[in-house]
């Protein structure tokens, strides 16, 4: 007889709404967030929080459909549903509250309802799915299963991809290791989430009883042997010979984003420190982090920007500096400039994927980013995919902050081989958020981006984590956060086919995955009808 879990409830009646299992689902809305990157030390690099914790995630998301069993009312699980996401995302990024109130001069009472509004408004898809997951669940732990993995799936993409997407600590993230981690060259960090949020539905379903039946060894078994596979094999092409060590020096300059802008302080600093770092080193590529020229190039001393046109313009380095490039008439970008030998012409990279509200201003929303004092807060967009810029036999393909969230828009790089990084380079600035986890995060960030394409990816921040990952998403070496520092690092290139995820995210992007979790979906609804 297949196995059922048509018993519910364990502490309260299953219609009436359960405030124990609510206020379950609120804490482990929190465990959630710290299972991206847990915000204590617990050894490592110095200077660097601990890793995430992928089994964290697991069991604080298996928490929600436990909670979800117990209720037969739909609004009940919307209720538990949005509890735990609003949990979840404010723990997340609860450093917001820094950009906009220490340095965006937003009071405080303001910026603190900002943060809980944007986590409210992102936690309505997942209230929604849960909505959805009680009214149209059935009674067989396998469609429950697939249920509820479909339903995280889509309210996963909607944060991701909906009104610009903000898709920053979505569940996939804690996994960059552990038994999932094998699963990014194949399906990305969201195909990595739903199959975590499966194992989670299927945990807080079993019975004891269960257990023992066929239907849940014959799981456990499947799911062992699709990671087993996973593992061994091939995820993309390999190169014929392994590329040569390049030499890479990443600047570190930790200005603080307090003085950063001041034409008194942070400037002069700026311009003088990172001028230095360019100007001595003897890295085969000199790196410098987002905006580290803070000013536009029209606005540097005279004969600054010459100086070190000059500097790259002959022998055997080349250099990658970020810098906001424009006018008032035409606008402004967000950029990267590459000095190479040779080159009349300096390489330019302009950030594509902007921050809403930082870097560009939503409609009606004029009146918000008046309130706060955030230079250069309105860039025109670049294009999606743009060249890479070739250096010592390799190709090096930028993306600033932000961007490395989106998977399928850097993948879009890897449809025509021959044009495809052999090195991704994330240039940022997250001294917006202080010494915060956000440092964290985003080093997880792109160590999936890593996993996904096969790439190494190196990182050149203001404050943290600059950092050089290898295609495996390994932390090779890192800087201790809110240092000044150079990182002087060897990086080997990856001149190979691209993985099974970049081949498809890059030419059909999250498609397959809507029409996937939309196709589960639907047969479930179908199902209910029927009943």
């Amino acid at each position: 007889m297949p196995a059922s879990y048509s018993s519910y409830s364990l502490f309260e009646s299953p219609r009436r709404f359960p405030w124990w299992w609510a206020c379950l689902a609120l804490m482990a809305g929190v465990l959630q967030a710290w299972s991206l990157a847990w915000p204590w030390h617990t050894g490592g690099f110095p200077g660097h929080h601990g890793q995430p914790l992928w089994w964290l995630q697991w069991l604080s998301l298996a928490v929600l459909p436990a909670a979800l069993l117990r209720v037969q009312r739909p609004w009940h699980g919307v209720l538990i549903g949005w509890a735990f996401a609003c949990a979840w995302l404010c723990a997340t990024f609860w450093w917001l509250f820094i950009s906009m109130h220490t340095y965006g001069g937003l009071p405080a009472p303001l910026a603190v309802l900002a943060v809980l509004g944007l986590a409210a408004f992102l936690g309505l898809y997942y209230a929604v799915a849960c909505g959805l997951f009680v009214a149209w669940r059935g009674k067989r732990l396998a469609g429950a299963v697939l249920l509820f993995a479909a339903l995280w799936l889509l309210a996963e993409l909607a944060r991701g991809q909906w009104w610009t997407g903000f898709p920053w600590g979505a569940g996939g993230y804690a996994h960059v290791e552990g038994p999932l981690a094998s699963l990014a060259p194949w399906m990305g960090v969201y195909g990595i989430g739903a199959v975590a949020s499966a194992a989670a539905m299927w945990l807080a379903g079993l019975r004891g009883a269960h257990i023992a039946r066929w239907p849940g060894y014959a799981a456990l078994v499947a799911v062992a042997g699709v990671l087993w596979l996973a593992q061994r094999l091939p995820q993309a092409p390999v190169a014929a010979a392994p590329n040569k060590p390049v030499s890479v020096a990443l600047l570190q300059g930790n200005i603080s984003q307090g003085e950063k802008f001041q034409a008194s302080s942070g400037i002069p600093m700026a311009l003088a420190w990172y001028a230095q770092q360019l100007q001595q080193s003897q890295a085969d590529m000199v790196i410098a982090p987002e905006t580290a020229i803070p000013v536009l190039l029209q606005q540097t001393p005279h004969g600054y920007w010459q100086e070190l046109q000059q500097r790259f313009a002959s022998g055997q380095q080349a250099a990658l500096i970020g810098v906001p490039l424009g006018d008032f008439e035409q606008g402004y970008t967000n950029s990267m400039v590459g000095l190479v030998p040779g080159q009349p012409e300096a390489y330019r990279y302009d950030k594509h994927h902007l921050v809403p509200f930082g870097e560009f201003i939503p409609p009606m929303f004029r009146w918000f980013t008046d309130l706060m004092q955030i230079p250069l807060g309105d860039f025109n967009r670049g294009g999606m995919n743009q060249p890479s810029l070739p250096w010592a036999g390799e190709r090096w393909a930028p993306n600033i902050c932000y961007e490395d969230l989106f998977g399928e828009e850097l993948a879009s790089r890897f449809v025509d081989n021959a044009q495809s990084p052999t090195i991704m380079v994330n240039a940022s600035n997250i001294a917006w958020f202080g010494d915060s986890i956000a440092i964290d995060q985003h080093l997880q960030i792109s160590r999936m981006r890593t996993l996904e394409l096969a790439r190494p990816m190196l990182r050149a921040t203001n404050t943290g984590a600059t950092a050089v990952i290898d295609r495996a998403g390994v932390v090779q070496q890192i800087l201790p956060h809110q240092s000044r520092a150079v990182l002087q690092a060897q990086v080997q290139g990856v001149d190979a086919g691209p993985t099974w995820f970049a081949q498809w995210a890059g030419r059909w992007g999250l498609w397959p995955l809507w029409g996937l979790g939309v196709l589960v979906v639907l047969a479930a609804w179908l199902g209910r009808r029927r009943r």
